[in-house]
């Protein structure tokens, strides 16, 4: 009889030690930046008035006729606009047209946008759109007006919007163009001249925020957030600071850029009594009185400001906090950054971009530069390294 067996296998114990290295993480310096260049994203605009960015990549642009392209950053300039109201526009005069227009901060998911144009009669409207179903056609017969502005003159309809951090509405209107317009910058009780601010998201058609400096309405329009402006065709709101950049176009012989916190609120910027840092209509006028630019050069060096941006982008982090600007007449594009209350680190940037006639500044979705050219033309500034 064979012995029983008995078989016990035990597997050998191993142990595995497995070392990671050390992880590192490098960030690689960009190239030393050479200069800036042109990006051409459209051409064959008509009189492209403004362009900002969307999050998916495309951008819409304003036409002066009353139409609002899209340019896809696959298929370019679509022939279909996304907003034709051009039955609604008037635009026979270089001043009037489709002049601005802004996004709901929530657009993403409400599609509310808003537009700012001088009617048939020249009187300016801001008006609100909303988006349908398909993402590049807006529902043109479901607009709305909010708010109607007489205007004495075909000239000075200012027109740029943009939405505050604090979800306000800004509202820029000029003095009403020529002849007796002039006086309406001393005067709050009207909405011309100045910059308005409004809740679009309370009231009927929209309601004025508690802290305006007339809300009550006693010592001006509620509306009114700031006066004094002559025709301040292009602001521009710098979240990051809570600053308000302004170009301002002058007359006779000044053109200027103000810079004022978004706090407090009641701002004169001086027009008429003063054009930049010099008296105008009241020679003997005290400066200290108003707000002084923090750029004001004459119309030896340019005649027509366009006012524009600061630079937020990651493209060009050697110029963050950037504001860049224009003249329109002299077709030079320059930039400071403004720090301890004035502009330093200024540079003119007119050899690298030759950029023509700009109309309007914007930002595109990632905070890079647009420009829109009086030729039909919108590019985006871009980096040399």
């Amino acid at each position: 009889m064979a012995p029983a067996t008995s078989s016990t296998t035990t597997p050998p114990s191993s142990t595995t030690t497995t070392t990671v290295p050390p992880t590192t993480t490098t960030t690689v310096a960009p190239d030393p930046l050479q200069g800036l260049a042109l990006e051409s994203l459209a051409t064959g605009l008509d009189r492209p008035t403004f362009v900002t960015g969307l999050e998916d990549g495309r951008l819409l642009v304003l036409e002066a006729i009353g139409r609002v392209r899209v340019v896809d950053p696959a298929d370019g300039l679509l022939p279909e606009p996304f907003l034709n109201i051009r039955n609604k526009v008037g635009s026979s005069s270089i001043e009037q047209g489709l002049l601005g227009l802004a996004l709901h901060p929530n657009y993403q998911t409400n599609g509310r946008f808003f537009v700012y144009y001088t009617d048939r009669a020249g009187d300016s409207v801001l008006a609100e759109y909303g988006v349908g179903d398909d993402p590049n056609r807006a529902e043109e017969t479901a607009g709305r007006i909010l708010l109607e502005i007489e205007q004495p003159d075909e000239r000075h309809n200012a027109g740029m919007l943009q939405f505050g951090p604090e979800g306000y509405l800004y509202i820029a209107t000029g003095d009403g163009g020529a002849g007796g317009a002039r006086v309406n910058g001393q005067n709050p009780n009207t909405l011309l001249s100045g910059i308005l601010r409004i809740d679009i998201d309370q009231g009927d058609p929209y309601a004025v925020p508690a802290d305006n400096p007339f809300a009550d309405g006693v010592d001006g329009a509620p509306e009114v957030w700031a006066f004094g402006l002559r025709n301040p065709w292009r602001f521009s709101i710098d979240g990051a600071e809570r600053l308000l950049y302004i170009g301002d176009v002058g007359q006779e012989s000044r053109e200027e850029i103000d810079v004022v916190p978004l706090e407090p609120v009641g701002y004169n910027f001086g027009w008429p009594s003063v054009e930049g840092t010099e008296c105008f209509f009241k020679r003997d006028c005290i400066l200290s009185d108003y707000v002084v630019p923090v750029i004001d050069y004459g119309h030896d060096e340019g005649l027509s400001v366009t006012g524009g941006v600061v630079y937020r982008g990651s493209a060009i982090p050697e110029l963050t906090g950037h504001y860049f600007y224009a003249d329109w007449v002299r077709k030079w594009i320059r930039s400071f950054r403004y720090e301890s209350g004035a502009a330093g680190q200024r540079q003119d940037w007119t050899g690298d971009l030759n950029p023509g006639q700009i109309n309007s500044f914007g930002l595109d979705a990632t905070g890079e530069i647009l420009i829109a050219t009086w030729d039909g033309s919108v590019a985006r500034i871009v980096p040399v390294r």
